[in-house]
C-alpha cells in the first residue's frame, strides 16, 4: 500500500465533489500512467488506486516469476492477451523503482501538457505499508475507495 503526496500545490489532479473524486486533466495523466505500470514493470500488479487533491494511494503486488507465468497461463486460457513474462525480460523491479518510474513518467507528460519543462509534480519520497493478510488487504481496499466520501472529515 503506498501513498504518494503532491508537492507543486499549481497542480490540481481532482476535486472532490458529493463524494468522488473528479479528474482534471493532470489527474487523466496520473491514472494512465499508473494504470501503464504494468506494461514497464511486468512483476507489478495493480490493485485499487485513488487520485485525491494532494496526494495519491494505491496497492501495489510484486509477483515472483513464477507467479507471473501463472497469471499468464490463465489469461491465455481465457482467451486474453498475457502481460509480458519474466523469461521475456529477465528482471524483477522493486517497488522503489516502480514509484520512481510511475513518477517520472506522469510527471513529464503533466510537464508536456502544461507546455513547461522542469517543473516538480511529486514529493520526494513516498509511504509504503506492506500488506501481511487478505483482512488487511480488505481494509486497505475500503480505505482507499471511502477516501473521497471521507475528504472534508480528515
Amino acid at each position: 500500500f503506498i501513498t504518494i503526496y503532491i508537492d507543486n500545490s499549481d497542480i490540481i489532479p481532482c476535486t472532490i465533489q458529493a463524494g468522488k473524486s473528479k479528474l482534471t486533466s493532470a489527474g487523466y495523466i496520473m491514472r494512465n500512467c499508473w494504470r501503464d505500470l504494468p506494461k514497464h514493470y511486468p512483476n507489478c500488479r495493480l490493485d485499487a488506486f485513488i487520485i485525491m487533491p494532494t496526494h495519491v494511494h494505491g496497492i501495489i503486488q510484486l509477483r515472483s516469476a513464477d507467479e507471473a507465468d501463472a497469471s499468464n497461463k490463465l489469461l491465455v486460457r481465457a482467451g486474453l492477451k498475457p502481460a509480458p513474462t519474466f523469461s521475456d525480460i529477465q528482471k524483477s523491479y522493486s517497488l522503489s523503482e516502480i514509484i520512481r518510474g510511475f513518477k517520472t513518467f506522469s510527471a513529464r507528460r503533466i510537464n508536456t501538457y502544461l507546455n513547461q519543462t522542469g517543473t516538480k509534480i511529486w514529493q520526494r519520497n513516498y509511504y509504503d505499508h506492506i500488506i501481511r493478510n487478505d483482512a488487511a488487504l480488505a481494509r486497505i481496499r475500503y480505505y482507499i475507495e471511502a477516501n473521497p466520501a471521507n475528504w472534508k472529515r480528515w
